[in-house]
């Protein structure tokens, strides 16, 4: 393969990888962008072999078939509460890549070109502390270890010193006269622990923003390992994925207002926190003892208030947060509003940049369960929508939805643009206590009236929202159809096909064409939703004709 045809076929994939990455930005095309950066990305791989002459090379294809099969497996086994880790881990493989083309590169027989050594070094550097980085923060993101900033005594005097030293090791990898193996182990070792050092400090809450600064550094690190090499490929492809990261992390910083220096230093400013005050709650799952009510916000029990604001909300916002992902409620999340909009409601999701432990955390679980990606609303889309919306449903969200961040100057949060969902009229938070979030600042929104507190894992008090909802469908409220209302018949048929639906264990639903004439398969789909919902399993039977 010529120079020529060569640099024109790496133009066009590092172009199609940044058209994927740009489509990566909207749900909606982000899996077809997901795929066209895969494909070149493989296509990269194969034109390297062919212009190298590797493609007889034995050994580098078990490789690649050995790293084919892991990726395979893991997309099948792994679930999507691990997508985080999974990203961190993932991304430890790019830097130790880069890491491992430069150690290879720097002791290789034949002198290298000064320009060459030098970006060597760098890359030996930069790859291993993102390769260490990152895994201390799947770590983290594992539970493996303490999601708590972990700060040393005198911290930042040894970050400092190791960052020092990390520059010194680079210097010596560049001089002649000191052997070069002993000055790459140094440098190896010395920049693996910067990389420990840095990262450790770093709370859960911030991972998203760590996660997305260790995808540039990676990128980063890919290029100028490139560039030891002369590779313009992979000088390209890191080029874009150090930019994108980076763009990334000034968004998601601006999006918490935080400084990326506090965040690496481990400066959450946590502060003990007022002891709440008397919340109105509903009890919620296995409560061992329930909040006592404050009356003086709403007469009447607060499951009575829940079934109501169920019944009579048209415009309804869910709210998912990082307590969502935690007890894997997406799959009932969706229930619940398939379940209000069965009944007319429009229901809309409001996701905030910085929810969850990874960017997009909350998109990912919403589209794994199967919620329509024009439903998944962005802070700055849907903020102005609150106001007027008859109900919003919290899902294990606190920081991102906490006013105090508006009016609290000496807190973490201040500054941090919010979910409006104080300006709503009713309110529903299912949270699993009344604790204050990862800034440690109470939230004033828990006392506010109409708003009502379901305390508990997230996958129990959404169950009961799933089934206050089907109650309030059977209530007063609701239109009865004439037949039921005047006949005896027609409501001794309702009953015995209510009793019937309640007690089945398995359905098969056998759809037809006057399905197709009504255009009523999405009421099928609620139907089976619902039929799931209450444990029984069901299956489509389709004729093929």
């Amino acid at each position: 393969m010529s120079d020529t045809v060569y640099f024109v076929l790496c133009a066009i994939l590092a172009l199609g990888v940044l058209i994927g990455l740009s489509m990566l930005s909207k749900v909606k095309t982000a899996v077809t962008g997901n795929m066209i950066s895969i494909l070149c990305t493989a296509g990269a791989i194969v034109i390297t072999m062919f212009k190298y002459e590797l493609l007889s090379a034995i050994g580098l294809w078990i490789c690649l078939v050995l790293g084919l099969l892991v990726g395979v497996y893991w997309s099948f086994t792994l679930k999507m509460i691990q997508m985080p880790q999974v990203v961190a881990l993932l991304n430890s493989f790019g830097g130790a890549a880069a890491a491992l083309v430069a150690i290879v590169t720097m002791l290789d027989v034949a002198p290298l070109p000064t320009f060459a050594l030098i970006t060597a070094a760098l890359a030996l550097v930069v790859g291993t502390l993102t390769f260490t980085g990152s895994v201390v923060a799947a770590g983290k993101l594992h539970k493996l270890i303490s999601q708590k900033p972990i700060i040393w005594k005198g911290h930042q005097a040894i970050t400092t010193i190791s960052l020092v030293l990390t520059l010194a090791a680079m210097v010596l990898m560049c001089i002649p006269s000191v052997p070069l193996p002993a000055s790459v182990i140094f440098g190896i070792l010395i920049s693996g622990f910067f990389g420990i050092a840095f990262t450790v400090r770093v709370g859960g809450a911030d991972m998203p923003i760590t996660i997305s600064l260790l995808v540039s550094l990676s990128g980063v690190a890919d290029g100028i390992a490139g560039m030891a090499i002369s590779n313009i490929l992979l000088v390209s492809l890191g080029g874009i994925v150090g930019a994108s990261g980076l763009l990334l992390t000034k968004i998601m910083c601006m999006a918490m207002n935080r400084s990326l220096s506090d965040i690496l230093m481990g400066r959450t400013s946590v502060q003990p926190s007022a002891e709440a005050p008397f919340l109105k709650t509903a009890p919620a799952g296995t409560q061992d003892s329930e909040p006592v009510q404050d009356d003086s916000v709403s007469e009447g029990e607060p499951t009575d208030d829940v079934m109501k604001l169920l019944q009579q909300a048209k415009n309804v916002i869910i709210v998912p947060g990082y307590g969502m992902a935690l007890a894997q409620a997406q799959q009932k999340v969706k229930v619940l509003a398939d379940k209000l909009e069965a009944r007319g409601a429009s229901v809309d999701f409001a996701i905030h940049p910085v929810a969850g432990r990874m960017p997009g955390h909350m998109n990912v679980l919403l589209a794994e369960a199967d919620v329509p990606y024009e439903k998944l609303r962005s802070m700055e889309e849907i903020n102005h929508e609150f106001e007027n919306c008859d109900l919003v449903i919290v899902i294990g969200a606190n920081d991102v939805i906490n006013p105090a961040a508006n009016t609290a100057k000496d807190t973490p949060i201040y500054g941090m643009p919010i979910l409006n969902v104080d300006q709503a009229k009713n309110v529903i938070i299912c949270n699993y206590d009344m604790s204050p979030g990862y800034a440690g600042v109470d939230n004033p929104l828990y006392t506010k009236p109409g708003v009502v507190m379901m305390l508990g894992n997230a996958e129990e008090t959404v169950q009961e929202l799933i089934d206050k909802a089907g109650a309030a469908a059977n209530s007063p409220g609701e239109v009865i159809p004439e037949q039921d209302k005047d006949g005896d018949e027609g409501g001794k048929d309702g009953d015995e096909l209510a009793n019937l639906l309640k007690s089945t264990n398995r359905v098969i639903i056998v759809p037809g064409y006057g399905m197709a004439l009504a255009q009523a398969q999405q009421k099928v789909k609620v139907l089976a939703d619902k039929l799931e919902a209450r444990g029984a399993s069901v299956d489509f039977a389709i004729h093929p004709v």
